[in-house]
């Protein structure tokens, strides 16, 4: 029969003793790691999410110690009153490897099965049986120090934001469905029978309402919901530090946010960011790092030479360049070396990326190369010029419409640095990515759709395209990088009612769909509002990379699998035909 706590108290976390506590007496509570019996010493290693103490039971030790230690198994629960003193033999590997507790008493709070994996940092086992006892992960020390972690980096942000004047303000998860790029959560009403309350994909428009009630800074540690295909860094239920400022610019909004990064690496990792970041308009980023969040951590940046190109008789380059294509480059140092086995490997990985080919010059006194019999000498040193190649080095080359070489050669350049150990993995690299496109074609449905949401504001200069050219309008817009992962995004809003007008209609709105679906808000700039810009981070993306994780899974208490699902919980589940009776639903 398990024992309770009655009489004692914990005094000390398991990880808490220093020297300076040799002779105090103390009770720990936590779980046994292991036990080790060596007849006349029994040894159990006591663990809590503060770390572990060895807890000792020796010959001078009372019967009912030594039984009760006798018995004890790995993941019992333990309440242990003994005396801390100095080790015999020291663990310097272990934070409390110098002291260890002499017991007085022992009592088995709770004994335990053997788990169906071992509870110890960096466990070799299969995910999938991980988060199906995730309960049992969670205990796991590297997992403890992730959630720590997460836990730091909030406190931060409420910290820091309130010290600034933020109001921490929540908004509501039952709310209507709007358009915002992706499928809504839907809850139906019990109440209004063939209603439906949304999950909300972002607090967006209540946050901009916010602006308008006259609070001027918001913040929220906001939960939002959307119904899309997962992949490692995307869950359908997620966490944004969400944030919303009155009378700024993007200037001010991206400084804010700034001294916010600043303060949580130093308070969480005690890295030091330089400030300010850096900052890349959107052409740039495409045209240089073939990505909108590109990785600063190393060069191999891309080149244009479609006028080089165009000289050379090589059927696949005069295609691209005939329908308004290029013709763009990289080059990998040291790339001469690698086998044909992968390069070819490298190409089939840009078939991905919907490139037709991979075509590669090597740089050297014989060099060797795919196209090779196409390009004359002359040509050949103008592309190792515009290259920046030296001898060693490898051109891979890519021609297509700039959409597809972009796209190619900018998750080319990330498998090259990934594959081949091309950068410092410990080091953090921030860029602000600004000016992005307002708008963008769907072919689909032939229409125009946002590339942020439909209230982002177009740049100043820009407004006069709207009506003639709305492809080359810029947005308000920013997003923060961080070592080719957008930690966060936002931009200054649409505050002028024409303005948003003309936007709705360019987004094939007509003035009835607008505000059947986002009256409330347009009613309500009707009385003034002010002009507002925010921006929202990650929270689960930003402590994935400040954990070094490598999915947003290790740093979520309980997360979904690809199919939406809960392994443990079993969560999407059948309910009662009762509840479905009430809701005037049925069962298909």
């Amino acid at each position: 029969m398990a024992e309770t706590m009655f009489g004692l108290k914990r005094s000390m976390m398991c990880g808490e003793p220093v020297m300076n506590d040799v002779g105090r007496e103390v009770v720990m509570t936590g779980w046994c790691r292991k036990q080790r019996n060596l007849g006349g010493l029994i040894f159990i290693n006591l663990r809590d999410r503060s770390g572990e103490m060895q807890i000792v039971v020796d010959e001078d030790s009372s019967d009912e110690v030594r039984s009760k230690a006798g018995s004890v198994r790995s993941e019992y629960v333990l309440a242990v009153k003994g005396k801390i003193r100095e080790r015999s033999s020291p663990n310097p590997n272990m934070p409390t490897g110098f002291i260890e507790v002499l017991a007085e008493e022992i009592r088995i709070l709770s004994e335990a099965e053997t788990p169906p994996f071992y509870i110890e940092e960096n466990v070799d086992t299969n995910e999938s049986l991980r988060l199906k006892y995730r309960y049992l992960d969670l205990r796991r020390p590297d997992m403890q120090q992730k959630m720590i972690a997460r836990h730091r980096i909030a406190k931060c942000a409420r910290d820091y934001f309130d010290s600034i004047g933020f109001l921490e303000i929540e908004t509501p998860v039952l709310t209507k469905s709007t358009p915002e790029g992706a499928r809504d959560y839907l809850v139906p009403s019990r109440v209004q029978p063939g209603k439906y309350y949304a999950l909300p994909q972002s607090p967006q428009l209540f946050k901009q309402l916010l602006m308008l009630s006259g609070y001027d800074k918001y913040m929220q540690i906001a939960r939002c919901f959307r119904d899309e295909d997962l992949r490692a860094d995307r869950q359908p239920e997620f966490t944004q530090i969400d944030l919303e400022m009155s009378f700024v610019d993007a200037d001010d909004v991206m400084e804010v946010n700034e001294g916010f990064i600043a303060k949580v690496f130093k308070d969480v990792l005690d890295v030091d960011v330089p400030l300010p970041v850096e900052r890349l308009e959107y052409k740039d980023a495409m045209e240089r790092f073939g990505s909108d969040k590109p990785d600063m951590r190393f060069g191999m940046e891309l080149k244009d030479i479609s006028d080089i190109a165009s000289d050379i008789d090589f059927a696949p380059f005069r295609v691209a360049l005939e329908c308004g294509g290029s013709v763009r480059c990289i080059n990998m140092p040291g790339g001469a070396a690698l086998s044909r086995k992968e390069i070819d490997s490298l190409a089939e990985h840009v078939k991905t990326y919907r490139a037709k080919g991979l075509p590669w010059i090597t740089c050297g006194d014989e060099p060797r190369g795919s196209i090779l019999k196409f390009v004359s000498r002359e040509d050949l040193d103008r592309i190792y010029d515009r290259a920046g190649s030296k001898s060693g080095d490898m051109i891979f080359i890519a021609s297509d419409i700039n959409d597809v070489v972009f796209d190619a050669l900018g998750h080319l350049r990330t498998e090259l640095a990934e594959r081949f150990d091309l950068y410092e993995r410990d080091e953090y690299r921030f860029v602000w990515v600004t000016h992005f496109p307002l708008l963008e074609y769907d072919e689909e449905e032939k229409r125009y759709a946002a590339k942020h949401h439909p209230f982002t504001s177009p740049m100043d200069e820009d407004i006069g395209l709207l009506g003639s050219d709305p492809l080359k309008v810029r947005a308000k817009a920013y997003d923060l990088v961080l070592n080719g992962c957008e930690l966060g995004g936002g931009s200054i809003r649409i505050h002028d009612q024409s303005l948003q007008k003309k936007m709705f209609a360019l987004l094939g709105f007509t003035e009835e769909q607008a505000f059947e679906r986002f009256g409330f808000l347009l009613n309500a700039f009707r009385y003034g509002v002010p002009p507002h810009g925010g921006l929202a981070f990650g929270l689960d993306r930003l402590a994935m990379l400040m954990t070094g994780s490598s999915s947003i899974r290790d740093v979520i208490a309980f997360p979904k699998v690809q199919n939406a699902s809960c392994l443990m919980s079993d969560a999407p589940g059948i309910v009662d035909q009762v509840q479905l009776d009430e809701l005037k639903l049925r069962n298909t």
